[in-house]
This record gives structure tokens, sequence and C-alpha cells, in this order.
């Protein structure tokens, strides 16, 4: 398996969990330089994961966009900016080029009870970062994404998040260990 092509992308949240999406040949991979951080916008009406230039490194996932066609991609990733990042993929050791999507600056704000972080999103990206890098890699996934203050809408019982993926009793424990261990804040659907 070649470690170089410069038509991939690296995936830092849900785009980690291979079964949101059907790109091939992915790897795990290093983006040094980066944060991962919960962000809002005016483009879509809950919180989602964004990333930003910083001190620090965020795991992700490299993977291939076929024949170079970013459209579907880019319609997914629509609040996003895309641009060029360099990664270092995990099994070579190699630095790769590879593109990043994350919010513009001038559209992003922080999240808050009117937008809050999705239980079934966060789900979502943990399960991936279960299968990728282990439940260490899924306590990293915790500790190297800022916003955890946002309140979590807790929405596992009927998910809001369209690519919204069944969790084993294991990764729903993962998951719930560590929002307590962030002191993250749960907040109950309303149903009226």
């Amino acid at each position: 398996m070649s470690c170089m092509d410069d038509r991939q992308f690296f995936g830092y949240g849900s785009l980690v969990n291979r079964a949101t999406h059907g790109y091939p040949r992915t790897r795990p991979a290093r983006l040094e330089g980066w944060r991962r951080v919960w962000v809002h916008t005016v483009l879509r009406p809950w919180a989602f994961l964004s990333a930003i230039p910083a001190d620090g490194a965020i795991d992700g996932l490299l993977a291939d966009v076929p024949n170079g066609d970013w459209s579907a991609l880019d319609l997914r990733e629509g609040a996003y900016r895309r641009q060029s990042v360099a990664a270092t993929v995990q099994a070579c050791g190699t630095g790769v080029d590879a593109q990043i999507y994350s919010v513009p600056a001038e559209h992003a704000d922080a999240p808050d009870v009117r937008h809050p972080l999705r239980l079934s999103y966060i789900d979502v990206v943990v399960q991936g970062y279960l299968e990728v890098f282990g439940e260490a890699g899924a306590a990293e996934f915790f500790a190297s994404t800022a916003g955890w203050d946002a309140p979590v809408l807790d929405d596992r019982a009927a998910p809001i998040y369209p690519r919204h993926q069944p969790l084993t009793a294991r990764q729903r424990g993962v998951v719930d260990e560590q929002l307590d261990a962030v002191g993250a804040r749960r907040i109950p659907i309303r149903t009226s």
C-alpha cells in the first residue's frame, strides 16, 4: 500500500467512523499543529466539530477521494471550508498532503443551549475512534477536543444525527464515562 496520494482527506470527527462513509483506503494519521473544537454556525442548527490551528496534535483518519471528485464530500461537509494540510500516516511515518474541513473563524461561535452538542453525534465519533484507535484513542479524542462545557442534548433514544449508528453496550459505556470525566452536562430532549 502506498502512503502517498494528494487526493485524500483527513477526518477528525464523524469521518473517522468508516460506517458513515464509503471512502476507500482509510488509514490512521496524525495532524500536528491543530486542535479539535466544538462550534456552531448559522449554517447548521446544531454544534459540531471543527479543527483550528493550535499547539498540539489530533489523530484522525486519512481516506482517498476517488478520481479527486470532491463534490459529494464537499456537499456533506457544506458548513466547512476545505484546505490543504500535511498529515503523518501512522503506519508509514510518512508526511502526506491531504485536505481538511474546518469552519472558517468568521462563521464559528461557541455552542450554547440553543445549539447544543448531540449525544448521537458524539456516539458516532467515539465509535470511530474506538474502532481505529481503541479506548486510549477515544480518551485522547476527549482530551484533545475543546468545548466540553457546552450542553449535550441526550438524543440517544431518538437520534437526531442523520448518520447515527447502533452502539454496543461497551461503546455507550466508554462515551458515558468520558463525558462524565470531562464534566459534560447532559440535557434532555424537550417533548412539548
